[in-house]
This record gives C-alpha cells, structure tokens and sequence, in this order.
C-alpha cells in the first residue's frame, strides 16, 4: 500500500473526506452537508476552549483565561461567518433534497445546546427534541447541573476580594440566575480598575454579541429558505427562531455597563 504524507496521516483525510455521504443526486446537497458538519467541528472547539476559560479561572490564571476568550469569540465569529455561504442556497436548491434530512433539525445539535447550556441557558425547551432516556437528553441534564460561565466568574471575583453574594455563590446552578444589583456593583467595581478582569467582561460581551447576531443571521436564512413553512424534524420554524432574538447570555454584564 502506498504511504500517505504526513499532513494526510495527521488530518485523517482519508476518514474525513468519506463522510461525507449525500442522500439524492442533488449537487446543492454537498454545500448543506458539510457547512453542517463544519459547524459541528467548530462547536466541538467551541466546548473546549470554554470548558479550558472556566478551568483556568479557578486556577485563578486570568491572563491565559483572556486569551482564551478571545480565541472563543473568534471561533463564534467564523461560525457566523459561515452563514454566507448557506446564503447562496435557494429555496428551489433546498426543497430539491430537503425530504432527505428525514426528522433532521439543527435544533437537534446536542453540541449547540452544550454551548447555550455552558453560557448559561436554563429553559426545558433545550429537551424538545430528545427522547427521555435517550443518551442526548442525559447528558443535557448532567451538563445543567455544572456552573456555568458566568458562575465560574462570579467564583473568581470572590477568590480576589470583590464582594459577591452568597445567593449567586451558592445558588443552585440548574436554574438560571436572578439579575442582582449587588452582583452588577462587584462587576462595576472589578471593571472600573481596568485591568484583565474588564478587559475579560469586554470578552464575555463580545461572545454574547456574536451569538446574537448568529441567530439573526440564522433567522434570515430560514426566512429566505422556507418562509413561515415549518422547520425540518417538526421544528416550528421561523417562528420560534424570531423568539430567541436578542436574549442576552450575561444580563448582568449588560446592566453593569449602563452604569459606567
């Protein structure tokens, strides 16, 4: 057999490149498929460098924690910057293999509800479309009995002196937290120094920002794909997907910076 380079051997390309198994003859389908899958490869980093944030904060490493941030935020803004090239799908490409995604939605991504879920998503709504028992669903519900990102924050600023509550401290972290004053004053204090701590905060914004404007951006391509048609897998559609604009991941951060 005929030895492969290692930049071949590295990648796995001859693994990678096979799995990509269209269902019809349509030449759109391709385009679907693997903008699909390259998301999934992108939220797998995405999981990774924010399960490595919160590590490093209780590590108290601030500076790499940082860094780290700031390449997530980059991640999710190549996520969003994939929604051009869906954009050049149309309606007439789209129906022509749409009957082959079967029950498939991208609401069933486990690996996209893992992000909301890390960044700080309470809501049983992220069940809809696992079966109880099933291995998707057990493991959402193990992941929302972890701290989220903003609690591994929140551990931070109380190890440095900042004067965090015990209700946000000790808070069951399988509910979502109630926006608190007191927790937007230790922000203010934390980030009117001026050092990492803010320079972090500006980094947890952005991540918001960019998740935001990658559901509008999903919002209009549903729009121009199927119109108010319902989603694939039974999924409402764009209806639901117009419900989730412009919720904010960190409302305390955002309410801190009316403040400056």
């Amino acid at each position: 057999m005929e030895e492969t380079s290692e930049y071949h051997a590295y990648l796995a390309l001859d693994e990678l490149l096979s799995i990509q198994r269209t269902r019809t003859g349509e030449p759109d389908e391709l385009l679907f498929l693997v903008t699909h899958q390259v998301h999934e490869l992108w939220f797998k980093l995405i999981l990774h460098e924010l399960a490595r944030f919160q590590d490093q904060l209780a590590d108290g490493a601030d500076g790499a924690a940082l860094r780290t941030l700031q390449r997530t935020a980059a991640l999710v803004r190549t996520v969003v910057a994939n929604a051009d090239v869906m954009a050049t799908l149309t309606p007439r490409q789209f129906n022509g293999f749409r009957h082959a995604l079967g029950g498939g939605s991208g609401a069933q991504s486990t690996q996209f509800r893992r992000i909301e879920a890390v960044l700080g998503r309470r809501d049983p709504q992220m069940f809809e479309y696992y079966r109880v028992g099933a291995g998707e669903h057990a493991e959402l519900e193990q992941l929302l009995r972890r701290p989220t990102v903003f609690d591994s924050l929140a551990h931070f600023l109380a190890d440095r002196g900042y004067p965090m509550p015990d209700s946000l401290l000790d808070r069951d972290v399988s509910r979502p937290p109630a926006p608190s004053e007191d927790v937007q004053q230790a922000l203010r204090k934390a980030y009117l120094e001026d050092g990492v701590i803010a320079q972090i905060c500006d980094a947890l914004i952005e991540v918001d920002q960019c998740f935001q404007q990658w559901r509008y951006q999903h919002v209009q391509f549903v729009a121009a794909i199927i119109g108010d048609k319902a989603g694939t897998g039974g999924s409402p559609g764009i209806s639901y997907l117009r419900s989730t604009l412009f919720h904010q991941l960190f409302p305390d951060l955002w309410a801190m910076r009316s403040e400056l």
